[in-house]
This record gives structure tokens, sequence and C-alpha cells, in this order.
């Protein structure tokens, strides 16, 4: 398993509740500019468009050897089971909560992203996590001498 793009962004800005693993619908010329780890997920977000979840603001640049036009901010269908589809629409309806991109990879063939239902850190959580940080480096430095 080869990651391609991990958003970093999103441990940081919300407070992840749940994971989960969906397929990811591209072209080929977006499967090749990917696998050459040009993905920006930064910003992204799941919507559903009636029964069907799409992401959205993932930017996948064109592939520099490709002729075909490709449009790289377009909106690209997700694959999850229908339990899980039902399961994230009601989550969503509760205020706070939304669904981001975590990270991308390959599992065997296929491209994979890894979506998270997620809340809103408030800025004291984020000063929070920072000091918790500075005081896990300091912990590891501490016991490396």
């Amino acid at each position: 398993m080869e990651k391609y793009a991990v958003n970093k962004k999103a441990g940081f800005d919300y407070e992840i509740l749940e994971k989960f693993e969906a397929g990811l619908v591209l072209t080929g010329a977006e499967v090749k500019s990917l696998r050459s780890n040009n993905v920006k997920l930064s910003g992204g977000f799941v919507v559903f468009h009636g029964e069907i979840p799409e992401l959205i603001n993932v930017h996948i640049p064109r592939y520099k050897f490709s002729n075909l036009p490709t449009d790289p901010g377009r909106s690209r269908q997700i694959l999850l089971k229908k339990s899980e589809i039902n399961y994230l629409r009601g989550k969503l309806e509760e205020k706070g909560l939304t669904i981001v991109p975590l990270s991308v990879y390959n599992k065997g063939r296929r491209i994979k992203l890894e979506i998270g239902l997620v809340r809103g850190k408030k800025h004291f959580d984020k000063r929070a996590s920072i000091k918790k940080r500075e005081t896990d480096r300091e912990i590891r430095r501490v016991f490396k001498n």
C-alpha cells in the first residue's frame, strides 16, 4: 500500500470521529497524475447529490503527458456501500459534522480514499493540540539522550 497524499491539516482543524474507506471514480489521466503524487486534499469535502456522494475541491492537476483536456477541480464520485451512504447522510444532518478526505492510497490496483466524519475544532482546542505536540516532542528528546 502506497500513500499518494495525506491531508495533514484535517487532523489539526478537525476532530476525527470516524473513518471510512471509499473507492474513487477517476479517469486514466487522473490516475497517472495521482500516482506521480500530484494531488491536493486540503480544502476538500464530501457532499451528496441525491444518493450519490461526491468529492469537491480536491485538486488533481492535468497529467503532463496527456493530450486530453481535463478539469483539475471537478467533482468526483465516491463509491461506498449503501448502508455507509445512508449512515453518513444521517450524520450530515447533525449540526457541526462534515466529511473530509484524509488520504489517498492504492490497495492492489485500486485507488482508495480514506474519508473521515469530523467535527470542527475551536481555537482553544487547536492550542491544546499544539501544546500536547510540543510536550510530546520534548519528552521524546529528553529520553533520546
